[in-house]
């Protein structure tokens, strides 16, 4: 089957939009990512950003060096010729939550007025729409899967991710009815069908569950699986829950304060077809691999 036609239009006199599909799933990130890396490649003059996000993308060009209709017929020949990478090389990490914590409850208790269901917690509500008995079972079903990131953006090192299941298995929540005016730093949240990890203290709509104690931006990059770049995740990762209590979180933001916390963190090789034919099957092999010594 052939795969639908890229939707292309002008944002202002520098930006070319470019949606891959109308659903966000794997197969439309992939060919979004074959035909982004094929720009790449090109290194077309004029050509200044190239921004890959869930099922679309970005260029941003200098429209004095390059036409914008130049441009698109270039993008639009790319389109034709890329073949989307079926298995890619990347990083499996393990991610430390303290799911229903303090910082967060004391934060949606605030903002109840801006919420689908006042009378509950976030993860309660998450809980009830998803169909789960109560919020332990759900804390337990977005812990138990892989997820995969699909784009990083919105502030600085922010990381959105797709749940590794099946689509009729996805967990699915709304955002607040307004946003609030703030979240608590790396707060793990849900809008919905992504998972995200709030880089920076702010703004945010998504659904709260926890918070990790793991850094994933850092301008002065004081952590070592920083030292490569201030901003941690990569398109591509997949990222692993692992709930921890008070003690362990307590234990963990010590580490990170004297400098010595790490993130476990295993190279592996993720094989679309792989995962499509055999959901289950390819993540146990994924946490096999996490927990390689």
């Amino acid at each position: 089957m052939n795969a639908e036609p890229v939707r292309y239009s002008f944002g202002g006199d520098e930006h070319l939009f470019a949606e891959v599909s109308e659903s966000m799933s794997l197969e439309a990130f992939f060919r979004g990512m074959a035909i982004t890396r094929a720009v790449e490649q090109q290194a077309l003059p004029g050509v200044l950003d190239i921004c890959l996000a869930n099922a679309s993308f970005q260029i941003r060009f200098n429209p004095d060096e390059i036409a914008p209709k130049a441009l698109l017929e270039k993008v639009r020949e790319l389109e034709a010729e890329a073949t989307a990478e079926r298995s890619i090389q990347t990083r499996i990490i393990e991610i430390p939550v303290l799911y229903n914590d303090p910082w967060t409850h004391e934060t949606l208790m605030r903002f109840r007025d801006r919420h689908q269901d006042p009378s509950a917690t976030d993860l309660e509500y998450a809980a009830k729409v998803n169909g789960y008995a109560d919020a332990q079972a759900f804390i337990d079903a977005h812990s138990g899967t892989p997820w995969f990131v699909s784009m990083v953006g919105f502030v600085a090192g922010l990381p959105f991710m797709y749940q590794m299941v099946e689509r009729e298995q996805q967990l699915q929540v709304p955002k607040y009815l307004r946003p609030r005016t703030d979240t608590p730093k790396l707060t793990l949240g849900h809008g919905g069908c992504f998972g995200c990890i709030y880089s920076v203290r702010g703004a945010g709509g998504y659904q709260m569950f926890g918070v990790t104690p793991a850094p994933i931006y850092d301008p002065q990059q004081r952590l070592g699986y920083l030292k490569e770049s201030m901003v941690f995740f990569r398109s591509g990762d997949i990222v692993k829950f692992k709930p921890i209590d008070r003690e362990a979180y307590d234990q963990a933001v010590a580490e990170v304060e004297a400098g010595t916390f790490q993130l476990r963190i295993r190279p592996v090789t993720f094989d679309l077809d792989a995962f499509i034919q055999d959901p289950q099957g390819c993540n146990q092999h994924l946490q096999e691999v996490l927990h390689v010594d």
